[in-house]
């Protein structure tokens, strides 16, 4: 895809703050035609640079009131596997593999501390190619919008 450009990067940001945002109204937003805005979101889905659409949510309002990342540090040669086993545990909100110290952070949203733990030590310490975690608690969390 060629780069984006000040539009595709307006409407992005239309997109983030309000993804229901009505096709007319991201034109506006922009300051091009309807038409415009629709063939430019077409074009950004097609071309992979939208994966999709969500929904922002209150963890603690959804009963999560334990909140932390977890790093791993695993056998490498295993990511695939400990990947598909990271992501049936339900309540892991979101996994990067990254370098440094750790190879895997998780976001895992639970419903208290002692549910934390049993996702901690029961499920993801119990994956074999997992050497080791380290849990950083989330006292409260700030989205961008």
């Amino acid at each position: 895809m060629a780069e984006l450009d000040e539009v595709d990067e307006a409407i992005l940001a239309e997109l983030r703050r309000d993804a229901r945002s009505s096709m007319t109204a991201i034109a506006d937003a922009v300051h091009i035609s309807r038409a415009g805005a629709h063939a430019r979101i077409k074009r950004l889905t097609e071309t992979g640079v939208i994966t999709g659409y969500t929904v922002r949510t209150d963890p603690v309002l959804l009963g999560h009131h334990a909140s932390a990342y977890i790093m791993l540090a695993i056998e490498q040669a295993t990511w695939q596997d400990v990947q598909e086993r990271l992501r049936a545990i339900p309540e892991v909100e979101h996994m990067a593999l990254v370098g440094g110290d750790f190879d895997v952070i998780l976001l895992v949203r639970a419903r208290d501390a002692r549910d934390l733990r049993r996702i901690v030590l029961e499920d993801i310490q119990a994956i074999p190619s997992v050497r080791s975690t380290r849990t950083t608690l989330i006292f409260e969390d700030f989205s961008r919008s």
